[in-house]
Order: structure tokens, then sequence, then C-alpha cells
């Protein structure tokens, strides 16, 4: 039984303009120890997934498929079980501390807060993990930073503390949502290297979403390609870098600027880019969600939905025109 497993999982936003689809799909499954990446532009539905995930999706979301966790399913589950879920068995390290840890609250009370409400342990006590957890993610002097409070910190401190909240109670499932976003380079770095080491230390299993590839490629074992609210391709991470499928992941890929040109380009000298934006969820094709974008479509690709093609048993697409994409020698989608 696998620990973590999602089966056709939705989410519709009920709005004044209708509903729109924002995951549509979304399929895997996690054993302990496993790690999965979400990549995918900004709107393509990665942090609506994580919050389905957390059953933390918004008032006007209606989440249906199956998700389920050790065998239980989680979808329809009344929000007194989901909070007895968040927290203790599956925790979450948001992509914005500031916005995320209480301002008012000093970090080692939010700390202890969980420890309290799912361990049971004692104010003393939960004070005394909270400041090991603390030193665990390399917080200095824990003992006095205790009761600072989130602005005291600086933003690569204050994911440090997120980290130690999220894993407080030593959850089987930890979702990662942009967790370097604004940090430098070298903090982004540290803080990865502290997640993998937890989750190899905690046998956890790890959803991390990014748009940023390289983060991805190097700190998990399996990809989610996400477009349109839907996933256009999965494998394992060597499979997807490797020998990228989709014309939506060969054009991201494709994007990415290199060391050579980092070092060498000149500044007028543009990096290739996908023609258009990501579709509008009320306005999306009954078939291909990349159907205009894509270098290769035709007219049945926005009418019929593509197929799944299977290059492997854990490498696979979707695309109405596999084998054309396969031979062709671009490596990019439409560009500008």
């Amino acid at each position: 039984m696998p620990l973590l497993e999602a089966r056709a999982l939705r989410v519709d936003l009920r709005t004044h303009r209708g509903t729109a689809p924002a995951v549509r799909d979304m399929a895997f499954s996690l054993e302990r120890g496993d790690t999965l990446g979400l990549i995918g532009e900004s709107g393509c539905g990665k942090s609506m997934t994580a919050l389905a995930l957390m059953g933390l999706a918004p008032e006007n979301a209606r989440v249906t498929g199956s998700l389920r966790l050790n065998g239980q399913e989680l979808v329809g589950l009344p929000d007194r079980d989901w909070r007895r879920i968040r927290g203790a068995r599956m925790a979450m390290i948001f992509q914005e501390p500031m916005t995320a840890l209480n301002p008012v609250h000093r970090v080692g009370a939010q700390i202890a807060e969980p420890l309290r409400l799912h361990r049971g342990l004692s104010g003393r006590a939960a004070r005394a993990k909270a400041i090991a957890l603390l030193e665990r993610v390399g917080i200095p002097e824990p003992a006095l930073r205790i009761d600072s409070f989130p602005h005291q910190f600086s933003g690569g401190q204050r994911q440090r503390i997120m980290i130690a909240m999220a894993l407080a109670c030593e959850p089987e499932v930890l979702i990662a949502d942009e967790p370097t976003t604004a940090l430098d380079v070298t903090v982004q770095q540290q803080i990865l290297g502290l997640i993998r080491e937890l989750v190899a230390e905690r046998g956890m299993a790890l959803v991390l979403i990014s748009h940023d590839l390289g983060l991805v490629a190097q700190n998990v074992q399996r990809m989610l390609v996400m477009y349109g609210g839907a996933v256009v391709e999965h494998g394992s991470a060597a499979q997807v870098f490797g020998q990228p499928a989709h014309p939506y992941t060969r054009g991201l890929l494709a994007a990415r600027p290199s060391l050579a040109h980092r070092l060498h380009a000149h500044r007028s000298q543009r990096l290739p880019t996908i023609a258009g934006s990501v579709p509008d969820l009320f306005a999306l094709p009954p078939g291909c969600p990349f159907a205009g974008r894509c270098a290769f479509t035709e007219s049945a690709c926005a009418s019929q939905a593509p197929p799944e093609i299977v290059l492997s048993p854990h490498h696979v697409f979707s695309c109405r025109r596999a084998e054309v994409v396969m031979n062709a020698t671009t490596t990019i989608a439409a560009v500008d």
C-alpha cells in the first residue's frame, strides 16, 4: 500500500465567471523515502495541488477524485479530521515564511504549538523540543533566539524556522512549495541540503514544488511536469531531463541559461522563450492545453484529448503528434 496516493485528483474553482479547472486528473503514488518534483510555469496548478494535498484548498474550491494516506481516503474528510493530520502526519513548508509565520507570536511558541496539540507535550517539554529543532535546522544560539519574533530573523533563517515547524511532529509526508523563493544561491543550497538530509534521516516522502528546473533535478527521484492544471509528462528526473519528450518540457529546458551563456553571452542576446502565455483556465481547449503555443500544433490538437505515450515503464507524456515530436530536431516549442 503506498504511503500517499492520488488518483484522478481534481480541483475546480467556483467564481463569478463560472468554474475553472485548476487541477485535472492528478495521479501519483509515494512510498516512504520517495521524492517527487512538480515543475511548470506560474499558474500551471502546482501550488493548488499542494493546497489540495494538505486539505487547504480555498473555500470556493471543490476537490474530487481520490487522495489516500496509508489507505485512508482524505477527499471529503471533515476539517476536524484534517486538523489531526496536518502537522502530525503531513506537513508543508510554505513559499513565503513571512506570510506563513504569525508576526505577533514568538517563533518558539509557533514551533511548540503542534507539539502540544498533536503530541500532548507540556509547555516545558515542547519548549525544549523547539530549541532542539532550531538547533537542528542551524539557527545559532537557539536557546536565546527562541523568544524572538519572525521579523528579527533573516529570510534564510525564517525558512529554517518554517522547516523546524513542519518537522516538529516528524510527519510521514513533507510538501515543500517553492521553499527557496527570494533566497540567494548560497542560502538556497543550504536550505535544500537541510531538507534532503532530514528526509533521508527520517524516511519521509517529499513533494518538492518549484519553477526552478535545476533545483528540482538535483533533489528528486521522479518528476511531474504540469501545464494548464494537468500533468503533461512524468518520469524519473534522469529521464525527463535527459530525454525530454513533451514540447512544453523541451521549451522549459531550452529556456534555461547555460553556464556558457551566463559567462559569455552579450546582454543583447536573448534566451529562447515559449511563445504566448499560460492559458486562461476558463478558456482551456477541450484537447491539449498546450495547443497553439506548441510548434507542432495541428487543428485536431485543440479539439481532441492527447493520448498517453509510454516511452518506458516509468516515462510517459501526452501528445497526439508524438511521432513527429520525437523525430524533430528542434528542442523548443514555438518561439517569439
